[in-house]
């Protein structure tokens, strides 16, 4: 093979390995096994290099209609924003069922953001974004609706209790800089 020929190869193949998203190295903190609420796979290293709000949700809690705000949050940015729910029945307020949860969030709040299948936030058997969330702020939900967002690469991450709305100035600060749009 010609030398200038190995090199191109050479060249392109250093390109791919990390130039290329698609065959860049998926960072601990999202290289998670995750299901949807619709049982299928969910890879949250595809958004490793956005933000991403995570919260945890309950179909049957005071805070419910929080998913008007997140839902219009994310289809404003979705180019630039990741939101992802977490079912949860931690704090007794969510249905028995990935289902009952799935058409409760299409048909009364028509939520499209990614809603992983129910599990624990908190607890011994918390799931395992919930465990690096905590590791990474030292906090935990409190109740339900509580906001983690974790910046590009996981930098850094920080916590908003139930009380502060998806499109409070808190959280936009945060998140406008990443906004193109």
């Amino acid at each position: 093979m010609r030398p200038i020929l190995k090199n191109n190869i050479f060249v392109t193949f250093l390109f791919l390995l990390f130039v290329n998203p698609v065959y860049s190295a998926c960072m601990d903190f999202y290289n998670q096994d995750l299901k949807t609420l619709q049982g299928e796979k969910f890879n949250l290293c595809e958004y490793q290099e956005k933000p991403i709000l995570f919260v945890n949700t309950a179909s049957k809690c005071g805070f419910t209609s929080q998913f008007e705000g997140l839902e219009k949050l994310y289809k404003q940015h979705s180019k630039d924003l990741l939101i992802v729910g977490f079912p949860s029945n931690d704090f007794n307020q969510e249905f028995k069922t990935d289902k009952e949860i799935q058409d409760f969030c299409k048909l009364t709040y028509a939520v499209d953001f990614p809603m992983m299948s129910k599990s624990n936030v908190v607890g011994p058997n918390v799931n395992p974004v919930y465990r690096n969330l905590k590791k990474m702020t030292g906090e935990a939900p409190m109740w339900n609706f509580y906001k983690f967002i974790v910046m590009p690469n996981a930098e850094t991450a920080f916590v908003f209790p139930s009380t502060v709305g998806p499109e409070s100035s808190e959280i936009m600060g945060l998140l406008e800089p990443y906004f193109k749009n």
